[in-house]
């Protein structure tokens, strides 16, 4: 399937439900888990042009490890609780973060990053892996971006 270039909303509310329909028409057949994390980051990507890296970290023992992504090469290996995604992974809640530079223990991967969001990924009850973005603009993230997030990645579950 050719992918389609849609037109996101400014509104939060319909901004959200769109992107749940994209990631439902990408990755909602595909049973590999690497195929449907690879299409989810490249539509999320693509909703988000101020996002500088949009990925994913599944868990592995005791760490994160990079998983499918859009964006400069990245940490291949996180530990709990370490950086903003280990810190969402061992809080198991989502991180927003204005300005990384503030975040104690942040892990840069690229110096023109100025926020980031992390929002865990659920199975089961329990964390399976992490959605993890950056954007080169500082506050660029918000917590309506946090629920809509949150909302979406349900459907990778």
């Amino acid at each position: 399937m050719s992918y389609i270039e849609v037109d996101y909303p400014q509104q939060k509310d319909a901004f959200y439900a769109l992107l749940e329909q994209q990631l439902a028409l990408y990755t909602g057949d595909e049973t590999n888990e690497t195929a449907r994390l690879a299409n989810a980051s490249a539509v999320i990507a693509q909703a988000f042009p101020n996002a500088n890296w949009v990925g994913f970290y599944l868990v592995d023992g005791e760490q994160l490890v990079l998983g499918p992504f859009q964006g400069k090469p990245a940490v291949s290996r996180i530990g709990c609780g370490k950086g903003v995604c280990g810190t969402a992974w061992k809080e198991r809640k989502s991180q927003v973060v204005r300005d990384v530079s503030c975040f104690a223990g942040h892990i840069a991967c690229d110096c023109n990053t100025h926020s980031e969001i992390v929002v865990p990924l659920w199975r089961d009850g329990a964390v399976w892996g992490v959605l993890d973005m950056d954007s080169v603009e500082m506050g660029a993230f918000t917590e309506d971006d946090r629920i809509g997030l949150e909302r979406a990645v349900r459907a990778l579950g």
